[in-house]
């Protein structure tokens, strides 16, 4: 008695090319799919970052009107002579001189802001990397 052994045909060349691209075409929406989760996460992130700078803004702000306001009263004391009611300086100048002050360093922080954000990067950098060792993989398989 012959046993008979049957080996499965081989596949065509057709069928594999179909396996490879449907391959990358997985490959493909998997990564879309990284992408979109990573981003999701980053503005989920971001935003709770912006809720804390905002509540941070308005209570530094308001701390700095009373701040601005005690500077420049403490210049228009300071430019009092001695047993003379009014000062060496107007009120009104203090405040400019105050206001001046302000604005420079509000400009300074916002040129330092500017340059942080300009240095950052805003694609997803982990999406990147597994896009770019997966196009290295692909050309390097050819």
């Amino acid at each position: 008695m012959a046993v008979e052994v049957h080996t499965p045909p081989e596949p065509s060349m057709t069928r594999l090319v179909q396996g490879i691209v449907s391959d990358v075409t997985d490959l493909i929406k998997q990564q879309f799919q990284f992408a979109k989760t990573e981003l999701k996460s980053d503005i989920h992130r971001t935003g709770e970052t912006l809720r804390l700078f905002g509540i941070a803004a308005a209570v530094g702000a308001l701390g700095l009107l009373i701040l601005s306001l005690m500077l420049v009263h403490l210049l228009y004391w300071l430019t009092l002579p001695a047993g003379v009611e009014q000062a060496g300086l107007p009120l009104w100048a203090c405040h400019g001189i105050i206001g001046l002050l302000f604005l420079a360093i509000g400009a300074a922080l916002f040129y330092a802001a500017k340059r942080k954000v300009q240095s950052s990067s805003l694609l997803p950098e982990q999406t990147a990397e597994t896009v770019k060792e997966n196009l290295e993989w692909i050309t390097s398989s050819k």
